[in-house]
């Protein structure tokens, strides 16, 4: 099964997050088919904390690739904003 998830990237303590497609049996942070996006959780300022391609999310979502909580929550909340 295709899914999206976090891959996890960064320093210790120093999170970073990219949106990846991937086969649901690679490692966390292993092979991937598409990168869509990023998450930071601790950005700060001006810096852009959440971006997503929603044209490729969308496309993949559609050949049947299930999202993990988390990344489902993630689209949820950049599209309110997109909206605002």
């Amino acid at each position: 099964m295709v899914s999206i998830r976090l891959s996890r990237g960064g320093a210790k303590k120093r999170p970073f997050y990219h949106i990846v497609v991937t086969d649901s049996r690679s490692r966390r942070d292993g092979r991937y088919l598409e990168r869509l996006g990023f998450f930071n959780p601790i950005a700060a300022g001006s810096e852009t904390k959440l971006r997503i391609d929603v044209e490729r999310a969308e496309y993949w979502l559609g050949q049947g690739a299930q999202p993990s909580a988390r990344v489902a929550n993630l689209m949820k909340q950049h599209k309110k904003a997109e909206a605002s």
